[in-house]
């Protein structure tokens, strides 16, 4: 495509002020022809040109495929980001210019070279297809009001929308919507599926469209990488202001990416991709670790994996400075309780000196959000707080000394800690409370009342606490028994010599290492935190990593590396209690700042399988590698490394595979489904489902659907009317549906409409009825396959 520019002034957009500011955004007014290209009617062979919508901003949702059978079966997916960042100064110094380049054309087969068999120059080929391609939220005019921003315009073929939004020095605002058609004399659309399964045989629509006054005759080609086309090679002849849809063959084998190559003559080609899911149960192998070093682990695929399933995924997890504004990310939005909102407000307090120690500058206007937030939320639970309440709020409460309320409510709530110290040295307490419990809360209330010493009766306040807790700590030390109480009493608490020496050892033996070479501090059954509560492995974890600084026999290294690829962004490690304990922790171990450039590979039996290369900036985000791996059955060495070796930064290495499907039944569950007898292309048809299962349990229905079936929500909507079905979801390739109640014994019969969009033989994937939570029950059925006429 050509380059274009467009003024936005008043001679492109009717909008301009001297010296003013000036935000564009690009558009395409193609929405509706993604999932499937056309319109039925086109699908079905109709020889119709598309047509053009001219909805502005008209983007359909998207919704991402959940992996029910795909080849790249992971279940932890990292989502992809964007967005335009924060608003602009009202006077920049220059003006922004940003032009965006086309992606290089794929490498083709044969079929696919840059000059026909005559020697002619073959087309220019389309291959950059953005639904959005420029979004400038600050282009500065100069003294007449006029700028030029220099693009280059996407290969699509439809109606773009320009919209321009202007300001001027003194604040004067305007704004125009204009438009410009990107099209050719005459060119080819083949009309795809987003994905296809492995095995098959599907008919795909290539439009080609003639919008000049003569009648056009032209060799139509196209060729797959990736896959097998029959007859792709023709004569067509296009009338005058006409179009004509011509079905080429295409068969798909293993799974894997194809790529499609369309061209018309010497006047246009396209080249579109999309993917080949494997059809096979998918299986699943995952190995953690740090990238302190490099990292060798065994790991054996299965023997029977289907043709091209086999892959490998590489996550890399952020250290420290990475998690820090991970939290402060998503911290507001997380369910409201007091060890979150206490959470949230001690971060807000410690951030600025977190980030600063870590080589980045806080954002004040955001930390000042969150702190308002947090605030607001503690002091409603702090009107009558109990014991247990004053020890989770206190902490984030001091760390805002420059706020007159909180740093008093700090020190109010310190000193209720303090006075509820029994003559024997413990804090709280009460009927039915363990022994294992009250010297965890006893540690707790150590900890908080050590955390207000600014002041002389502040340390007097503290040392005679931390005196007698002690002596509690020694008294019941032959009482310790469990790994995870030793680390409290140790992290938060005030052990020391003989004392903290023998809980050490403690929580070293009570350590677990798993293959991969990580460690991590498992929880004993009737193990419980102070609240009552029974941590997490998670929060164990990071309990083992505080209670072992300095630890010359602590395997440090090999619990951060499970601290890491246990965290997740948004969720953190668990509630506020954990995510507390689990950033103290990865702090204390990941402390040194990122290296400039990291350069990350994964090899197999010594072979790079798959590698990039990171800057500091990515190396804040969660990161994924991922290629095809084929040959890995049975067992081969897998090595993770990094250059330079970087202990802050964890990792997880995923296997996957796709082996055939079998029928399966446990726990008594009944499932039978009948697809259709004969399809057509664009007509509606039944799906019946049948399933028996005990009453009390509730069941969850899911069918992976062949390419090019779409299910029709208003069937879907008449189920849930009908008190059938409570709820269903809708993923491309896969249905859910999470059945009603039954009475004792019955069996449910439900029906749904689909509408194929392709013609062919398709691979419908497997179908699972279970019930959320017990993977004990379940019931599955291999793939089916279905003829579209």
């Amino acid at each position: 495509m050509k380059q274009r520019s467009w003024m936005s002034g008043a001679v492109g957009l009717g909008v301009g002020f001297v010296l003013g500011g000036v935000m564009i955004a690009v558009v395409t007014g193609e929405s509706v022809r993604r999932l499937m290209g056309s319109s039925a009617a086109a699908l079905a062979g109709s020889a119709e040109p598309p047509e053009e919508s001219d909805g502005f901003m008209a983007e359909r949702p998207k919704k991402s495929m959940k992996s029910f059978g795909s080849a790249n079966a992971y279940d932890d997916e990292v989502g992809s980001r964007g967005g335009g960042g924060p608003g602009a100064p009202p006077m920049p110094a220059a003006a922004p210019v940003m032009e965006l380049a086309a992606p290089p054309e794929p490498e083709m087969e044969e079929g696919g070279a840059t000059a026909d068999k005559g020697g002619a120059a073959a087309a220019p080929t389309r291959a950059w297809f953005p639904e959005t391609f420029l979004f400038e939220p600050l282009v500065v005019t100069d003294a007449n009001g006029s700028a030029t921003v220099p693009v280059r315009v996407p290969d699509r073929l439809t109606q773009w929308r320009v919209l321009a939004l202007a300001h001027s020095r003194s604040g004067a605002q305007a704004g125009a919507v204009t438009s410009f058609a990107g099209t050719l004399p005459t060119y080819v659309d083949p009309v795809l599926p987003p994905f296809l399964r492995a095995g098959d045989t599907v008919r795909l629509p290539v439009q080609v469209v003639n919008t000049t006054d003569k009648a056009v005759e032209a060799a139509l080609k196209v060729d797959v990488k990736g896959a097998q086309v029959e007859a792709g090679a023709r004569t067509v002849r296009v009338p005058a202001r006409g179009s004509v849809v011509e079905l080429v063959t295409v068969k798909a084998g293993g799974a894997g990416p194809v790529t499609l190559r369309a061209s018309l003559g010497d006047t246009d080609a396209v080249v579109r991709d999309f993917d080949v899911w494997a059809t096979g149960q998918p299986v699943v192998q995952t190995r953690g670790g740090s990238l302190a070093a490099p990292r060798t682990l065994s790991l054996a695929g299965p023997a029977d994996a289907q043709v091209g399933s086999e892959r490998v995924r590489l996550q890399v997890y952020p250290g420290a400075l990475g998690m820090v504004r991970a939290e402060l990310a998503a911290v507001e939005r997380r369910p409201v309780d007091v060890a979150g909102d206490a959470y949230a407000l001690l971060l807000a307090g410690q951030a600025p000196e977190l980030l600063k120690s870590l080589g980045e500058t806080a954002d004040p206007a955001a930390l000042k959000a969150l702190s308002l937030v947090a605030t607001q939320r503690v002091l409603r639970a702090a009107r009558a707080p109990s014991i247990e309440v004053a020890t989770r709020l206190a902490e984030g409460a001091l760390a805002h000394p420059d706020n007159p309320v909180l740093s008093r409510l700090g020190e109010r709530l310190v000193a209720q800690v303090a006075q509820a110290q029994r003559p024997d040295g413990t804090c709280q307490g009460g009927d039915g409370w363990t022994l294992q419990r009250l010297l965890v809360a006893t540690a707790s209330c150590a900890r908080t009342v050590r955390a207000a010493q600014g002041t002389p009766e502040g340390k007097q306040r503290a040392a005679a606490f931390t005196v007698r807790a002690s002596g509690v700590f020694e008294r019941y030390l032959p009482q310790v028994k469990d790994g995870y109480t030793a680390a409290v009493l140790l992290a938060e608490g005030s052990a020391e010599g003989g004392v903290a020496d023998a809980l050490r050892t403690r929580v070293r033996e009570a350590l677990k290492t798993g293959t991969d070479g990580t460690a991590w501090l498992p929880v004993e059954p009737d193990t419980v935190r102070a609240d009552g509560e029974m941590p997490s492995e998670a929060e164990a974890t990071a309990m083992a990593v505080l209670a072992l600084q300095g630890d010359a026999k602590a395997p440090l290294a090999d619990l951060g590396a499970w601290l890491l690829a246990h965290y997740t962004p948004g969720l953190g490690w668990g509630d506020g209690q954990a995510n507390r304990v689990g950033l103290r922790a990865a702090l204390a171990l990941f402390k040194d700042p990122l290296p400039a450039q990291v350069r990350v590979s994964v090899a197999r039996d010594g072979q790079v399988v798959t590698e990039g290369t990171y800057d500091t900036k990515a190396l804040r985000e969660v990161l994924a590698l991922e290629a095809a791996a084929p040959g890995s059955a049975g067992s081969h060495t897998w090595t993770v490394r990094a250059e330079p070796a970087v202990p802050g930064l964890g990792f997880s290495l995923a296997l996957s595979a796709a082996v055939p499907w079998k029928s399966e039944v446990k726990g008594g569950l009944q499932l039978a489904v009948t697809g259709p007898k004969e399809a057509r292309v664009g007509q509606l048809t039944n799906v019946r489902v049948q399933v028996g299962a005990p009453s009390s349990l509730p069941l969850r229905f899911q069918q992976e659907l062949p390419a090019g079936v779409q299910v029709d929500p208003a069937s879907l909507a008449a189920l849930v009317a009908s008190g059938q079905v409570s709820s269903w979801d809708v993923q491309d390739g896969a249905l859910s549906l999470d059945l009603s109640p039954r009475e004792q014994g019955a069996l449910v019969q439900v029906e749904f409409r689909v509408l194929p969009t392709l013609a062919g033989t398709l691979q419908a994937g497997a179908a699972r009825l279970g019930v959320p939570g017990r993977p004990d029950i379940t019931a599955s059925l291999p793939p089916t396959t279905w003829a579209v006429r």
